[in-house]
This record gives C-alpha cells, structure tokens and sequence, in this order.
C-alpha cells in the first residue's frame, strides 16, 4: 500500500491550503485516514483523522481553522487549512489503517510527507 501526499507548499500568514493524499495498493479496507505533522525539533503529533464513516477528530490546536474530508471511493484523505500561522509550518504526513487484501491484516500506512510553511 501506497500513500501519496501532495497539496503542499509556501504561503503567507493567514492565507489556506489543501493537502490531498491517495492511498493504492492491495487495499481491501481503509479503516481510518489522517493527517499528523512535525515541526523542525518537535515530536510528530496528530493534525486530524477521520474514520470510514466520517468520524472526525482534531488537535485542539487546529480546531476551527481545519477540516478533514475523505472520498472513500478515490481512497483519498484531504485537508483543508484555513487561516495559516507560522507555527502551523511542518512536514506533513498522512495516515492511513488498511485492512490489505488477501492477508486481510490490518496495519498502518504512512506517506513520506509534504512541507508547509507559512511565513509571516
């Protein structure tokens, strides 16, 4: 299984993005998507993940600026980011818990990342 993230890139304080990563492979079931982020010299932490029917959870960081979506026939995971601080500047990276196909095992998937950073 395969997550390719894209969507990322440089914007100005206050200003939006929206991150899309599509997951491929020997995917039977994609359980839950999500978004974490890491900062330059901080731990990864949880930006938002939404399960298949659409349960939907926040960083309290984030809540209100950004809305996680997913489009469970494109297996595809957005995130829409509104209102953009420096602080929000990271590596990117999406998630996804697969049931894969023939095994029927469940694991968890990650994408390599894309860089947002917001400048002031």
């Amino acid at each position: 299984v395969q997550l390719q993230a894209s969507g990322g890139g440089l914007v100005q304080a206050g200003g939006s993005l929206r991150l899309s990563c599509a997951a491929s492979g020997s995917i039977f079931f994609i359980n839950v998507m999500g978004w974490y982020r890491q900062a330059p010299g901080k731990r990864r932490e949880l930006v938002a993940t939404i399960s298949s029917d659409s349960d939907t959870r926040y960083a309290d960081s984030v809540k209100g600026l950004i809305t996680i979506s997913r489009d469970n026939a494109k297996n595809t995971v957005y995130l829409q980011m509104n209102g953009l601080k420096p602080e929000d500047t990271a590596v990117y990276y999406c998630y996804a818990d697969v049931t894969v196909s023939g095994t029927l095992s469940r694991s968890d998937f990650w994408g390599l990342g894309t860089q947002v950073t917001v400048s002031s």
